[in-house]
């Protein structure tokens, strides 16, 4: 499967395997209840840890929402944004709140991701673009999701919800900001496609209508094999 030239490449199994894992990851809003072992837990926390970061500043925090009571005051938080949401879309409000966006009360696990207070002080690869704090706490996520799939456990990933909230409800310090909610465990399978997609809210690009070269707007000359 690899064309790589030098020694450094998985087995052809391995490869295979990280690009399934990347394939079939989906953001999933409907799950099983039941439980993650502490173990798996702590190997997907694990993998969140060992993200890139820029400046190897490492900005994320995790916290773990395991009060049901908790839980229940973030999802009011998650739906009154969703409502919000709703009516700013316009023509679109009646279609996206017949979407399930959320999984929060039946997932087995819920965390929130948020970037930690201090961020000032780092410098290194920030000067000009200070949000790269959040690429790389959007690294962290990726890799517990990726990991999450490995495990056979689905993970959605919430975005709905005012960020101050969030951060009074959790007893943030002041510069820290939550910045996903993260629902996560056993599901009863995986959609076969990305559920917006499956329910007609957008579709995946062409690749190919993403790609430029030397300047904007300039396609690829001869364009990459494969299909978008």
């Amino acid at each position: 499967m690899s064309d790589s030239p030098s020694g450094h490449a998985f087995s052809a199994s391995d490869i295979a395997a990280v690009y399934r894992a990347i394939f079939e990851r989906r953001d999933m809003r409907h799950f099983s209840g039941g439980e993650v072992a502490p173990e798996v837990m702590q190997r997907l926390l694990q993998a969140a840890h060992h993200a890139p970061s820029v400046g190897f500043m490492q900005p994320w925090r995790f916290v773990r929402i395991a009060q049901p009571a908790l839980r229940q005051q973030l999802h009011a938080l998650v739906e009154a944004e969703r409502v919000l949401t709703a009516r700013a879309l316009g023509q679109r409000e009646d279609q996206f709140m017949r979407l399930k966006v959320e999984g929060l009360l039946s997932a087995a696990e819920v965390w929130v991701v948020a970037l930690a207070d201090g961020r000032e002080k780092h410098v290194f690869g920030r000067r000009t673009m200070p949000q790269m704090d959040l690429a790389s706490a959007a690294c962290a996520i990726q890799n517990l999701w990726l990991a999450a799939r490995a495990e056979g456990l689905g993970m959605g990933w919430v975005s709905l919800f005012e960020p101050a909230a969030v951060a009074a409800l959790l007893q943030m310090p002041a510069g820290a900001e939550p910045i996903a909610v993260l629902c996560l465990g056993p599901v009863s399978g995986f959609y076969e496609a990305p559920m917006l997609q499956q329910e007609r809210w957008a579709q995946r690009c062409a690749l190919d209508d993403l790609i430029f070269e030397n300047c904007w707007g300039q396609s690829m000359t001869p364009a990459l094999p494969g299909k978008s």
